[in-house]
């Protein structure tokens, strides 16, 4: 499949609750709505045919429409994945689905169009993530998600713990990778992944992508060229309001 004869949309999941920030969704930065940003971001895509918001409230439903994307209302969801799968399983005409984070206002759409151009090449994997350095002391931050991947860029694992383990105390660098939460799923692999029970190992570290390499899927892991910030706080949220500035004076 090459770049011309493909389908790819984005789907953001954004429901209003949220144990850590509440209403996150809808909190202003710059004066418009987080989702708004991500919207925004979004449809910055080369690759993009269509940008999704799939969630549970008529108000960010609407922030989202206004924002350019189109909205799909959700029922109650056990996690954004299946949020994503309802949004998505039920509408034809894609044919790589993206799963993008709501929390991101400063969303990279160079990263997404890095991980549609990996999975065109990589036409045998049906699913894919991006990865990004990580500084050596985020290693051992357990909200920090860490991989290791195989020499053909296929992920072996996933944790909050540190890994690799420098078992002599030198950290390599170039060995320890960040985890950026962002997937791309063709539709069979989706429809199998939200069929799965929950696993193990997911459960341990509450990590969904565990689900996948424990049923024995593959996830492609490619480059980011840009790094992701995500809002869990409100801390965070003037944090990235601060970088906005800076990247887009006068917003």
């Amino acid at each position: 499949m090459g770049k011309d004869d493909f389908s790819a949309v984005a789907v953001i999941p954004a429901r209003l609750a949220s144990s850590r920030f509440p209403r996150k969704a809808l909190a202003l930065i710059c004066g418009e709505p987080m989702i708004a940003h991500v919207v925004s971001r979004a449809l910055e895509s080369k690759h993009l045919s269509e940008v999704l918001v799939a969630t549970d409230d008529g108000s960010i439903a609407e922030a989202a429409e206004k924002a350019g994307a189109s909205a799909v209302m959700t029922g109650e969801c056990a996690s954004g994945t299946d949020r994503v799968a309802e949004a998505a399983l039920g509408r034809s005409g894609w044919d790589l689905l993206i799963n993008v984070q709501g929390d991101e206002p400063l969303l990279s759409a160079r990263n997404i169009d890095v991980l549609i151009e990996g999975m065109i090449s990589c036409a045998g994997t049906g699913m894919g993530t991006l990865c990004r350095p990580l500084e050596p002391a985020q290693l051992e931050d357990p909200h920090v998600v860490k991989l290791v991947r195989r020499s053909d860029g296929r992920a072996l694992y996933f944790s909050r713990a540190g890994i690799p383990f420098f078992r002599d105390g030198s950290v390599d660098p170039k060995m320890i990778r960040k985890h950026l939460g962002i997937y791309a799923y063709r539709r069979q692999v989706l429809e199998s992944f939200v069929s799965l029970p929950t696993s193990s190992l997911e459960e341990a570290e509450k990590l969904e992508q565990l689900r996948a390499l424990e049923a024995g899927m593959d996830i492609m892991v490619f480059d980011a060229p840009d790094e992701a910030f995500g809002v869990d706080t409100e801390d965070d949220l003037r944090m990235v309001e601060r970088l906005m500035k800076e990247q887009r004076p006068g917003c």
